[in-house]
């Protein structure tokens, strides 16, 4: 709010010389009153008039008629001219001074040149303070204006203000309400990791058992498979662990045995540094006859690859094992400093 020091803050300097004006004024309006009092009272009484006047001449004269000649003729011998009298001059006409003006006429006149002049100075003033006081009213009108202006502004920057607050009053609202979903969000997925946790905990456990009973009844299955075996007379030791009545694989020596028989077979004469191995896997029919080789691991040295591979299909047949069967399928590994 506005207080008064603020507002006398705007107002208009005070007029030098009021106080003198004021009683000017009112000297003149009593002066004027007194005259136009007293040009009552003057008409009132009977004014009375009188001029004075001096006759020349009792009676009016006119002039002589003008002297015409007659048309030409033979002049006979003029005869002596005679003297023309002379003519009457009509005395001068004497001039009529007008009377002079009474006295209470000069003051009158005087009286009205005085008020017509203080009259003149009354409409001098009146038109000053007309302009003052429309300067006062531009003045005051352009403070108000800008009082307006002003009022606008801070209207303007509070309306502004409130905007923001709302502004930040709604995204703090969202941001609250975007963290509480994230939060329920966030709940919501813990608790379905957690029910997925315990579903495959659940199913771990389950799986254990269905696993341990699996082996419970393998290794039932496999001891009523031994003690049929042995009932059936089967070949294998006596601490055997094996299910089958014989053994299938190769034995101990059989690997060495079928190296022995490949590497008199393989020409490599390269220096090589290291003892790279190369490993073949060959494939033979139910007689040891070689069907097919197929490197699975190479040593990184080509040569020594391609020198292996060469010397297997040089042999053509593997040799027999102890119990006089050929495996199907073997893995052979191979170094050049065997």
């Amino acid at each position: 709010m506005r207080t008064a020091t603020d507002r006398l803050e705007f107002a208009p300097p005070p007029t030098p010389g009021l106080m003198r004006s004021l009683g000017l004024a009112v000297l003149a309006h009593a002066v004027l009153l007194a005259a136009l009092t007293l040009g009552v009272q003057w008409k009132r009484e009977d004014v009375t008039l009188t001029a004075e006047a001096e006759l020349w001449s009792a009676m009016p004269q006119q002039a002589a008629p003008k002297l015409e000649e007659p048309p030409d003729e033979p002049t006979p011998p003029a005869p002596a001219p005679e003297p023309v009298p002379p003519r009457p001059v009509p005395p001068p006409i004497p001039q009529v001074q007008p009377p002079a003006p009474p006295e209470v006429d000069i003051a009158l006149e005087q009286e009205k040149a005085r008020l017509k002049k203080l009259k003149e100075q009354k409409l001098a003033q009146e038109k000053i303070a007309l302009e003052q006081r429309r300067q006062e009213k531009v003045r005051q009108d352009k403070l108000k204006q800008e009082q307006l202006r002003l009022d606008k502004l801070k209207q303007d920057k509070l309306l502004a203000e409130q905007k923001r607050e709302q502004d930040k009053r709604t995204q703090d609202k969202r941001e609250l309400e975007k963290r509480a979903q994230d939060k329920r969000d966030k709940d919501k997925a813990m608790a379905l990791e957690k029910k997925k946790a315990e579903q495959e905990a659940q199913r771990k456990e389950e799986a254990a058992k269905a696993l341990a009973e699996a082996k419970q009844v393998e290794a039932q299955r496999q001891a009523n498979l031994q003690r049929m075996a042995g009932l059936a007379g089967a070949t294998g030791a006596p601490g055997a662990t094996g299910g089958a009545q014989q053994s299938s694989g190769p034995s101990a020596s059989y690997a060495g045995r079928i190296r022995a028989s490949i590497k008199p077979n393989i020409v490599f004469n390269d220096d090589i540094t290291g003892n790279p191995v190369a490993e073949v896997e060959v494939r033979t029919s139910s007689d040891g006859t070689i069907i097919s080789r197929k490197l699975t691991k190479p040593s990184g040295v080509d040569s020594w690859d391609d020198a292996v591979l060469k010397a297997i299909d040089k042999t053509g047949k593997l040799p027999k094992d102890v119990d006089g069967r050929v495996p199907s399928s073997l893995e052979i590994r191979f170094r050049p400093k065997d």
